[in-house]
């Protein structure tokens, strides 16, 4: 009874909300109403920084997919940048910060609205 129960809610959740068509247009996007909440929110800013920038290929699973997926992009770059035996913790040396520029972040920071 209870599937049956969340089913039909389900249903009628998806009759509500596709209920109503946008256009892949601008226009049609920005012609929906923004929900009451929107405006008052506050949404805060994460910034994720660590050595997997250092070689500067892809993002914070940079190790993952080097060392576990095997990913071909990587482990090439890998090879044609880095000695044989260059280990993840090697990065850590060479992670300087040097162009770091705190007053710069927090002014896009606030430019963007968050608080």
């Amino acid at each position: 009874m209870a599937f049956l129960w969340s089913c039909l809610c389900v249903l009628v959740i998806q009759h509500i909300v596709v209920g109503v068509r946008y256009d892949p247009t601008w226009e049609s996007i920005d012609s929906r109403p923004l929900p009451q909440w929107y405006d008052e929110a506050k949404f805060g800013i994460f910034i994720n920084w660590g050595i997997y920038s250092v070689p500067s290929i892809t993002n914070e699973w940079f190790w993952y997919r080097w060392k576990h997926d095997k990913n071909p992009e990587i482990v090439n770059f890998m090879k044609n940048n880095y000695r044989p035996d260059f280990t993840y913790p090697d990065f850590a040396s060479q992670f300087t910060a040097e162009f770091y520029n705190p007053a710069q972040w927090a002014d896009i920071f606030q430019a963007s609205g968050a608080e």
